[in-house]
């Protein structure tokens, strides 16, 4: 479990790095998307985990790369997309 949890922490990094590079004017803060890699990694490993038990290792570290993209995936911003008030506001 250890190993697992070490592992999906790199993962979750690493796909933290690879978004800044990747999209970085449509991204927030720094520190926000390199701590929500590893965090989201790090859920979907504990998730995938206690949903799969022992002895599927690549099941739980797939499930940690999952929920990382899908994290990092809502904190992009769209260009050209502005937030709407309602009229009460």
């Amino acid at each position: 479990m250890i190993l697992e949890a070490l592992g999906s922490v790199l993962i979750g990094l690493a796909v933290a790095v690879a978004a800044l590079r990747w999209l970085p004017r449509q991204l927030p803060a720094t520190p926000l998307v390199l701590s929500t890699g590893p965090g989201a990694a790090l859920f979907g490993a504990l998730l995938g985990h206690s949903v799969l038990g022992d002895g599927h290792p690549t099941a739980t570290l797939t499930t940690s790369l999952i929920m990382a993209v899908a994290l990092l995936s809502l904190l992009v911003r769209r260009p050209g997309r502005r937030l709407h008030r309602s009229a009460a506001a």
